[in-house]
């Protein structure tokens, strides 16, 4: 087991080298003491496994929350929350994030990148629990008086749960696997809700029978299937959630009181109905349980070192314990469940079946390994005594020097003082003691010899509930009978080799080294007188009893009661019956630290002060109970009372001067172990011997007779069979004949029927075909006759269309025809329009330069008459001059403007010629339509002509009628055609015209202007 001191390191590593887990299952301790006290120890709290089981947290009473990985080996320090914590989770839908309720009744989330995710307050006690819903987005928070359901997502308060304050709230958590709450209450009552509307789903019905629960521990498997119960009884109720009924009461050993935590080991081939269940008891074992055969497969912990609290990974392959020395240690499940794979006996045992709930409920009972053991009497104080050792030379000073540093008058010195060596180091001290010599080859010889014949049925006369126990003693004493031959005939030697074999079950070795040690030492002489009891060590026993108390002996002796009933029952089991395991310890603390004879002073002592109940006793079956049971006494005292006549006895009467010093084992070979009579242990063995193969040699005689027996029961049974299956297959045959002449007939009588049948159903047949095809024939008809008149009356509406279209486009021929006659009307104005406001122009133009020219022959006769001088004269005839420049650039503007309008005159007359021709051209092309809409009409009558004579007669004269309508439009359109050219070609003759007047007087106008300014 390794241990790991956390101590004020953040983040470090778990182990320093690949852990192997112990014989116990433990995998690593982990402590943290504080770092200005190292002896002071920082207790941790409560511990929480992710969704993978590899990582856990753990928190202390400083409010330090660690985070321990065991697949990476690390460990790390991930917040410090000031307060300490009163539950932990860590299953939450983001990985990297856990709840910490704390002792001011809040609750916190945190993240491992120690920041403050949501602070969640409305608790007024400690929440004892939080239980998170598989999908990680909504958790329940659980204290004494309410119960809050919390969204992770936005970490508002959803719902909350209140109750009387009569009725308390025990636990609150989710169903694995579903939408329901389970919710259990200080009246054992539990009742199912649905999440989303908190409506009660069903109540589980509260056990009328047997004491009351006060449930305190709740577990559920991970399908959410079973619900397992405990609470201030021993007993475990075990439910069915479909059924809603109590299936199991399961009842645990006595030494279970109280139950204080429950928790399913789940397996990942057991598809989540987990039948493992670990049970914390008050007494801090937590024992883990199979649920079906409710054997007890496993348990950790232990008195010495109890577990307070512990948790089991989801993946079922750790479990993490709080101790109640404050450290936490996780355990290997694969370790711990080596053992379970091998056959071990049963544990359990049916006790009462018996209905619960209206359902049939098995009450089972576990048997525990432990022994009850009486109190020990208070009040008595351990009375020492120091001896004066006698002068000692150099040899004995050697003598005392122990292996390993340690020296003997030390240890007697510390075993008076304390009456006891410490428990952790007594193996240690005893190893020394005894000096073993831990021959590992010498052992391994031995137990390469295999189970000897002696006790190959150890298991038949010595009943042990442990296999690995049982195996243990039988490798113990086979080694023992391998070494000397004495020891493969005496029938106390399991009694005496158990409580070693049971002290030292985990290191086989030093557990035989013991052992022979014992027998070599302090069992001296007492293979003498086999195979009766050591009689002279029993008569040794007996003066002694005689000198210090002569009235008990007597009292024995008046009872027929000799020392092989009252001190050799005492002897042959080394007290292991009549004292507990502590009592016993402490009593071979001093055996092994004195002399050989302190066995025999020990059992002197434990018969004189138990003088009052054995002077009470007159039967002799009386005695027999009282040196085979647990009596009350106290240790104390009896060792007290034994290093008093170890000092107080004659020396004629010691067992010093019958038994030597003692001798340790050789090493290297174990000693020679011949002091016992060889021919009589020879003659045993012979005997056995002989016994053994006339055992085998019967047992095979019986096995081949009983093979021969079963093969001849085989054969008459096989005969008997062969001949009933003959019988049984001569009826069947019968009665499949006479089957098959009934079927044959029936067969005979279908195909009669089925032939009739095919009859009928051949004239139906041909009398629905005449049906049909005469139906067929008349629906022909009839459709040739709708045919035809579809027919007409198609030719009958094409020709009323044709005769409507025709009417239209005559219409429209005519519209056109008077929209063409209003267009040339209105060309006509505007032409005379223009015309007459050009001639306005002209008129105004021409009087305008007629009176200019006669004011400028009027200037010019009142200058010539004038006596202005030659300067004057001559600017006259270049203002003159000017002016006429100036006349002449108005005249060719004003020329330039008519010729200008004229040429848009003719664009504007182009324009409407060509939106005549397209006029005409869309005139022809409809008039090119009706002609072929007319000629489709023809073909179409032309190819119905052979339907009937009658619409021949009709389509002929629609023809002419056609026809006669066609000439006519042709010959109008004809002529409105040329009545139009002809009215375009006057216009154009006007306009032509109309150019030619305009240039005309426009020539006369130059040339009258240009006369007059001659003649000026």
């Amino acid at each position: 087991m390794q241990t790991t001191d956390i101590g004020s390191k953040e983040n470090g590593k778990l182990w320093q080298r690949k852990p192997v887990p112990s014989n116990n299952g433990i995998l690593v301790n982990l402590i943290r003491n504080a770092s200005s006290y190292q002896t002071k120890t920082v207790r941790f709290l409560h511990v929480a496994f992710d969704t993978t089981g590899e990582s856990f947290l753990a928190g202390d009473h400083h409010g330090n929350i660690y985070l321990f990985d065991i697949g990476r080996n690390r460990f790390q320090l991930i917040q410090k929350t000031g307060l300490a914590c009163t539950a932990l989770a860590f299953n939450l839908r983001r990985t990297t994030e856990f709840l910490v309720a704390l002792s001011d009744y809040s609750i916190k989330c945190y993240d491992k990148g120690r920041q403050l995710v949501s602070w969640m307050r409305g608790h007024e006690g400690a929440v004892s629990s939080l239980s998170v819903h598989a999908s990680g987005r909504y958790a329940i928070s659980t204290s004494s008086d309410t119960a809050q359901l919390w969204d992770l997502d936005t970490f508002q308060r959803k719902r909350k749960l209140n109750v009387r304050q009569s009725t308390g709230i025990q636990k609150v958590l989710f169903l694995p696997l579903s939408n329901t709450i389970l919710s259990c209450f200080n009246d054992d009552s539990i009742f199912a809700w649905e999440s989303d509307t908190l409506v009660c789903a069903y109540q589980l019905p509260v056990p009328l029978d047997g004491p009351r629960m006060h449930y305190k521990a709740f577990s559920l498997t991970q399908d959410g299937k079973m619900l397992a119960t405990g609470g201030r009884t021993n007993l475990l109720h075990l439910w069915c959630l479909e059924s809603r009924q109590l299936v199991r009461v399961i009842q645990m050993p006595q030494a279970v009181r109280t139950v204080r935590h429950l928790d399913f080991l789940s397996d990942s081939f057991d598809g989540g109905s987990s039948q493992i269940l670990g049970v914390l008891s008050q007494d801090g074992i937590m024992r883990f349980i199979n649920t079906e055969t409710c054997k007890l497969l496993f348990s950790i912990g232990s008195h010495e070192d109890a577990i307070t609290s512990a948790i089991v990974c989801p993946k079922g392959r750790h479990i993490a314990a709080v101790m109640d020395s404050g450290a936490v240690r996780v355990y290997s499940v694969r370790a711990l469940t080596q053992e379970i794979h091998k056959p071990p006996q049963p544990l359990v045992r049916l006790v009462t079946g018996e209905k619960v709930a209206d359902g049939l409920c098995l009450k089972m009972k576990v048997h525990a390994g432990t022994v009850r053991r009486p109190k020990r009497t208070s009040g008595c104080k351990i009375r020492t005594r120091l001896l004066q050792p006698p002068d000692v030379s150099t040899l004995e000073d050697k003598e005392n020097d122990l292996p390993d540093g340690l020296n003997k008058k030390r240890l007697q010195t510390l075993l008076r003082t304390f009456g006891e060596y410490p428990a952790k180091y007594r193996m240690f001290i005893w190893r020394s003691l005894l000096r073993l010599p831990e021959n590992h080859a010498a052992f391994s010889s031995l137990t390469e010899k295999g189970l000897h014949s002696a006790y190959l049925s150890l298991h038949e006369h010595y009943p042990i509930k442990s296999p690995k126990l049982q195996r243990g003693l039988q490798r113990v004493l086979s080694a023992l009978a391998h070494w000397s031959a004495i020891f493969g005939e005496t029938e106390y030697l399991p009694l005496l080799a158990f409580p070693f074999v049971k002290l030292f079950q985990n290191n086989p070795l030093i557990c035989f080294e013991v052992v022979a040690t014992v027998v070599v030492n302090w069992c001296q002489h007492w293979f003498e007188y086999f195979p009766n009891p050591p009689l002279n060590i029993l008569s040794v026993v007996e003066n002694m009893l005689a000198h210090h108390d002569k009235e008990l002996l007597r009292h024995l002796v008046n009872c027929g009661v000799t020392s092989q009933l009252y001190a050799w029952p005492l002897l042959e089991t080394l007290f292991s019956e009549v004292l507990t395991r502590e009592e016993w310890l402490k009593l071979f603390d001093n055996v092994f630290s004195n002399h050989p004879s302190f066995l025999l002073m020990a059992a002197v002592a434990y018969v004189t002060l138990c003088r009052a109940p054995l002077l009470l006793c007159t039967h002799r079956d009386d005695f027999e109970y009282f040196f085979h049971h647990r009596n009350n006494l106290n240790i104390s005292v009896m060792l007290t009372e034994t290093y008093h006549l170890m000092e107080t006895t004659p020396a004629e009467l010691h067992p010093n001067s019958v038994l030597g010093d003692f001798e340790p084992l050789t090493r290297g070979q174990y000693p020679i172990f011949n002091k016992y009579p060889t021919f009589i242990v020879e003659y045993q063995c012979q005997e056995r011997e002989r016994i053994r193969q006339e055992e085998v040699e019967y047992l095979r005689e019986r096995q081949a007779l009983q093979e021969v027996r079963a093969e001849a029961v085989r054969q008459q049974a096989e005969d008997e069979a062969w001949y009933m299956q003959q019988d049984l297959l001569q009826q069947a045959e019968v009665q499949r004949r006479r089957l098959l002449q009934e079927e044959e007939s029936k067969l005979a009588q279908q195909r009669a029927r089925l032939a009739a049948m095919k009859r009928e159903l051949k004239v139906k047949e041909l009398t629905l075909l005449d049906a049909a095809r005469r139906r067929f024939l008349t629906h022909q008809q009839n459709q040739r006759r709708i045919e035809l008149h579809r027919l007409d009356d198609e030719i009958q509406r094409k020709a009323a269309l044709q005769a409507q279209e025709t009417a239209a486009a005559v219409k429209d021929m005519e519209v056109r025809q008077m929209e063409l006659d209003a267009h040339r009307r209105l060309f006509e104005q505007r032409l005379a329009k223009e015309q007459e406001r050009v001639s306005q122009e002209v008129k105004t133009e021409v009087e305008a330069r007629r009176r200019k020219a006669e004011l400028d022959d009027l200037a010019f006769h009142n200058l010539l008459q004038s006596d202005s001088d030659l300067n004057q004269e001559t600017q006259r005839v270049l203002e003159e001059s000017v002016a006429e420049v100036e006349q002449h650039d108005v005249d060719a503007d004003w020329q330039t403007e008519v010729i200008g309008r004229l040429r848009r005159a003719d664009e504007e007359q182009e324009r409407r010629r060509q939106q005549l021709a397209n006029l005409s051209r869309e005139t022809l092309a409809k008039e090119q339509q009706l002609i072929q809409l007319m000629m489709k009409a023809e073909g179409k009558h032309v190819r119905g002509l052979s339907v009937t004579s009658y619409s021949s007669c009709v389509w002929n004269a629609s023809a002419e009628l056609i026809c006669g309508d066609d000439v006519s439009r042709t010959v109008s359109l004809e002529h409105g055609r040329g009545k139009l050219d002809r009215e375009e070609k006057a216009l154009l003759q006007e306009v032509r015209e109309l150019r030619q007047k305009l240039a005309a007087r426009a020539r006369a106008g130059d040339h009258t202007s240009l006369s007059g300014s001659s003649q000026h």
